[in-house]
């Protein structure tokens, strides 16, 4: 029970702009006219919007290695309302407020300031966050997301990382009436509820 109070004072702390986005604390709001400039430079096509792959020609996660294509999937897929498989201007700037929101996240647990998080960094900020895992299950996270498999995570998986363990959260806790923590359910359920998970 306590890990679900812990759940919801962090709804009342932070806003969510969206059921799918994890939820972080606000951040200052960028100025159109730099933004606007910005946009410009990643629409590499001048089309008016902006693909996966111009978005992660864009983003930097510090290691000047290339942006996780599967984290630019997952954040266009949370901005992108027209479904067109792309991103306007309207919501390039939800998304670079949500990529700046999780950057202060993550420079506020890279203790050491190494572009990297550890497993002690990430289960701090998971604690934060309101979730009470174990360091086995902590290790099974940072070996999951570690592209280079060194122990420690870079700045777009950790973004992937929270929004899955967010998003596999709130399907649990559909499936948690009782809101006890447990649930019952059968393999094929299971197996639904996995795979039916946007991410």
């Amino acid at each position: 029970m306590a890990y679900y109070d812990q759940q919801r004072q962090r709804q009342q702390q932070y806003q969510s702009t969206n059921n799918q986005r994890s939820q972080l604390p606000p951040g200052p709001v960028a100025d159109q006219n730099f933004l606007w400039n910005v946009f410009q430079k990643v629409d590499k096509d001048k089309n008016g919007h902006i693909t996966s792959d111009e978005l992660q020609q864009a983003l930097s996660n510090g290691t000047w290695t290339p942006f996780n294509p599967e984290t630019v999937r997952l954040m266009i897929g949370m901005f992108d309302r027209d479904q067109s498989g792309t991103i306007t201007f309207n919501e390039f700037s939800g998304l670079w407020k949500y990529v700046t929101d999780w950057q202060n996240v993550f420079r506020n647990y890279d203790r050491d300031n190494s572009n990297n998080i550890d497993m002690n960094e990430l289960k701090s900020a998971l604690v934060s966050f309101g979730y009470r895992l174990s360091d086995r299950f902590c290790n099974i996270l940072v070996r999951k997301f570690s592209r280079s498999g060194h122990g420690h995570i870079t700045f777009d998986d950790f973004i992937q990382c929270c929004v899955l363990l967010q998003t596999l959260t709130d399907a649990f806790r559909r499936q948690d009436t009782d809101q006890d923590g447990f649930i019952k359910i059968g393999f094929e359920d299971f197996l639904k509820l996995v795979f039916s998970i946007k991410s």
